[in-house]
């Protein structure tokens, strides 16, 4: 397996490289079809009295998914030590539930004939629900409006293209990206659809039965 590193900040040491060459090991045992491990160290120093730190990004691509995980301190050598740490538990998790899946298979269950949805305990909003709110019909509580610019918190944003994928393949990619939710189009319905994890494994989904704009009503 490759590896790249790229400091931001920071110099990297041959004695950096050499710790890294070792971990790299080990990620190859849970991963013997990655190619690549990409590694970046990022060196912040502020200016407001705060202590200086170093995060390092790590990203694994290969035959499958990319795989990422990163982590945050005062020395880029424990930083490294807690990334590794989540990408391998990022891995043995998704190795896990594979076992898990063939062994005992559960989960989300799309019958084609009926369209109906078993093996969860939600089912997708209806088109009369999703046009009442999409007409005013059932209220959006937004807040004042003298406080409609404001926010205390920064929100980010991201646009992704759209991955046409099963239900089943949505879990395990978003237990390989090590978030709490994955956004797909399933694709045996073609509906935008969210799966998320519950206690334990189980999983929950949510999806769009429409992708028609609703229909006008007149005034």
């Amino acid at each position: 397996m490759e590896t790249s590193i790229v400091g931001v900040g920071v110099g990297i040491t041959d004695r950096f490289r050499s710790v890294l060459e070792d971990k790299a090991a080990r990620i190859e045992h849970l991963a013997p079809r990655a190619q690549r491990v990409d590694v970046k160290v990022t060196h912040r120093a502020y200016h407001n009295g705060r202590v200086e730190d170093d995060t390092v990004e790590l990203t694994l691509t290969g035959k499958g998914p990319i795989v990422r995980a990163e982590a945050t301190d005062g020395d880029k050598f424990t930083a490294l030590d807690l990334a590794v740490d989540k990408l391998c538990e990022q891995l043995r998790r998704a190795k896990d539930k594979r076992v898990d899946a063939r062994n005992h298979p559960r989960g989300a269950k799309f019958e084609k004939g009926t369209g109906a949805i078993s093996g969860i305990d939600v089912q997708p909003a209806s088109l009369d629900v999703l046009r009442a709110v999409a007409t005013g019909e059932i209220p959006i509580i937004t807040g004042n409006e003298e406080e409609a610019d404001y926010t205390p918190v920064v929100i980010r944003t991201k646009e992704f293209e759209p991955e046409w994928m099963s239900v089943e393949e949505a879990v395990d990619r978003m237990e390989l990206v090590g978030h709490d939710f994955f956004l797909f189009v399933d694709n045996r319905t073609d509906h935008p659809s969210v799966v998320y994890r519950r206690k334990g494994w189980d999983y929950g989904v949510i999806s769009l039965t429409t992708q028609a704009a609703p229909e006008a009503v007149a005034s």
